[in-house]
């Protein structure tokens, strides 16, 4: 039956390209060398008796990457986005699909070089495309988003998350330290940053206890 369906589609198309777009009869023979030659390679190759086998995606969603999604939005001032193209690559990372975040981001910041939002929301891409390594084109970006945005709290805060994941304990507290320093007391992120940086803290002074 697999077979009956496949050339009753192989003529169909024939047909199309015959009636549809009024391919000249004398082409017909390139159409139906090309139609063969796709039987043929189908033939060779084709095995539609074994079941299917979908793979699973290349990259997973971490628990956490609704999360850090939102909180890039809430940093940057507001959770209603109005760039569409943004809101179409937040849908990808929180999805695990970074690398298809990261080429859409690419195309809004050769557009716009100077939103300073998607050059962050690239740069946490590239970081969770890289499984957490904090690559030079990852810290492009994020450096982007600072000189375009010096006072915007998202930049250093995430750079200070990618560096402290990464290994790079004293440079992620660097960060970390720097926004807290010049941050206004009623900043809305003040609380959560302190709680981070006191845990980082612990865990630096943890780690240096362990290798005495």
């Amino acid at each position: 039956m697999t077979w009956v369906a496949i050339i009753a589609l192989a003529a169909a198309c024939f047909l199309a390209l015959v009636v549809l777009f009024r391919v000249k009869r004398a082409g017909w023979e390139a159409v139906l060398a090309a139609l063969l030659l796709g039987l043929a390679g189908y033939a060779a190759q084709g095995h539609p008796g074994e079941p299917g086998a979908p793979r699973a995606p290349d990259e997973t969603a971490p628990d956490n990457t609704d999360t850090l999604v939102t909180a890039r939005q809430k940093l940057a001032g507001s959770d209603d986005q109005s760039d569409r193209w943004l809101m179409v690559a937040d849908a990808f990372a929180r999805h695990g699909q970074y690398a298809d975040a990261a080429n859409i981001l690419r195309g809004e910041v050769d557009r716009n070089p100077r939103d300073g939002e998607a050059w962050l929301a690239l740069a946490n891409s590239l970081v969770h495309h890289a499984q957490g390594t904090l690559s030079p084109a990852a810290l492009l970006a994020f450096n982007r988003a600072a000189t375009i945005n010096p006072a915007a709290p998202g930049p250093p805060f995430f750079l200070g998350l990618a560096l402290a994941r990464s290994g790079q304990l004293e440079a992620g507290r660097a960060q970390w330290a720097g926004l807290l320093a010049r941050s206004p007391q009623d900043a809305p992120w003040r609380a959560d940053l302190t709680s981070r940086l006191a845990q980082l803290d612990g865990f630096i002074a943890a780690t240096r206890r362990g290798g005495m």
